[in-house]
C-alpha cells in the first residue's frame, strides 16, 4: 500500500463527504477509492469514516489522522516544489481564473505578455462566471469582481468598475430617457431572467439601496447577447462599465440613470498566501497587478 496515496484519497473523501464524489474529483474508479480507504483502515486497525444521514463523517480517530495526513501531504508538496526549483526560478504550471468577459478583454492579454516574459511557466486561464474554489478547483490566482467574503486569502485591489445602465441613441430617441429608477416600468428592458418573471435592478437613492421593478421585453443568458441587443435598439441594458466602455465612447450606447448608480464594485486579484509562495506565483502577481490596474484605469467611464 502506498500510504501517501492512501492519505490523499482519504483526504479527498473527507472533504467531499462521499466516496463517489471523491472518485470524480480524483479521476479514479469508485472501487479503487473504496479499496484504498479500506486498506488504510486495515493498516491502522481503526475505523476512519462512518456513514451517516449527512453522508460520510470522520470518526474521532479519523479526524486526528486526517489533520496529520493533511500536514504531511503539504510538507511533501513543499519539498517537491523546492526540489523542482519552483523557489529558485519561475517555472511550472499556474491556474488562473477570471470572469468570462473580463478574462477575454483583460486577463488574457496580460497572461500572454506574462508567458512571453517567463518561458518556463505555463498558464491555464479558466474563464468562468461561477466562483472557483482554490482547493476544489486547484486554483492559484483568481480575479474577482465584487465584495469579498472574509477569508485567509490575500487580496490585492486592482481598481473598481461601475454597474451602468445604457441604451442605444435610437432607442432613447424613440422611447425617451428614463429620469428615475421607477421609469423602468415603462421601458423595454433586456435582462438575464425569463420574460415571464418580474425583475429588479438595485439603485441608490439618498444613500440607501432600493430595488426598481420591471418586466423584461427580452431575456438572454449572456452579457454579450444583452449588449448586442442593446446596440440594436431592443432596450435598456445593465452591464459593468468595462463591458460597454468602447460602445459608450463611440456613441453607440448612451448611459442613463447615472445619478442613481450603486457604489462601484471592487476588482481584486486573490491568491493563497498562507504558505511560502512559489516563485512562479510571485512572478505572476508582480507582473499582472500593475498591468491590470492600468487596464482598469483606461477602461473607466
Amino acid at each position: 500500500m502506498d500510504r501517501l496515496d492512501a492519505m490523499a484519497v482519504l483526504l479527498a473523501a473527507a472533504e467531499a463527504g462521499s466516496l463517489s464524489k471523491a472518485s470524480r474529483t480524483l479521476g479514479l474508479p469508485l472501487a479503487t477509492v473504496s479499496r484504498k480507504v479500506a486498506e488504510l483502515e486495515a493498516h491502522l486497525k481503526a475505523s476512519l469514516l462512518i456513514r451517516s444521514a449527512k453522508g460520510l463523517e470522520l470518526t474521532p480517530a479519523g479526524r486526528s489522522y486526517v489533520a496529520a495526513a493533511r500536514a504531511i501531504l503539504e510538507l511533501v508538496a513543499e519539498a517537491e516544489r523546492v526540489a523542482s526549483g519552483e523557489y529558485s526560478e519561475p517555472k511550472g504550471d499556474l491556474v488562473v481564473t477570471a470572469p468570462i468577459m473580463f478574462g477575454r478583454l483583460h486577463a488574457l492579454p496580460v497572461v500572454t505578455r506574462f508567458l512571453g516574459a517567463f518561458p518556463d511557466v505555463a498558464v491555464d486561464l479558466v474563464m468562468t462566471d461561477r466562483v472557483a474554489h482554490f482547493l476544489d478547483d486547484q486554483v492559484d490566482v483568481a480575479l474577482r469582481i465584487g465584495q469579498l467574503p472574509d477569508s485567509s486569502l490575500i487580496a490585492t485591489r486592482l481598481g473598481s468598475v461601475r454597474h451602468v445602465i445604457c441604451a442605444s441613441p435610437d432607442y432613447l430617441a424613440a422611447n425617451g430617457c428614463p429620469a428615475r429608477p421607477e421609469d423602468l416600468a415603462r421601458h423595454g428592458v433586456i435582462s438575464f431572467q425569463s420574460v415571464s418573471v418580474p425583475g429588479t435592478w438595485p439603485f441608490e437613492v439618498d444613500g440607501a439601496e432600493i430595488p426598481a421593478s420591471f418586466r423584461a421585453r427580452l431575456g438572454v443568458n449572456t452579457i454579450d447577447a444583452a449588449i448586442e441587443a442593446g446596440l440594436s435598439g431592443a432596450g435598456l441594458v445593465r452591464a459593468l462599465s468595462y463591458q460597454v466602455v468602447d460602445h459608450v465612447r463611440s456613441g453607440r450606447l448612451q448611459l442613463v440613470l447615472e445619478a442613481f448608480e450603486p457604489a462601484p464594485r471592487p476588482v481584486h486579484l486573490v491568491y493563497d498566501g498562507q504558505t511560502r509562495l512559489p516563485l512562479k506565483l510571485r512572478a505572476f502577481v508582480d507582473f499582472a497587478v500593475p498591468l491590470l490596474r492600468q487596464r482598469l484605469e483606461e477602461a473607466a467611464i
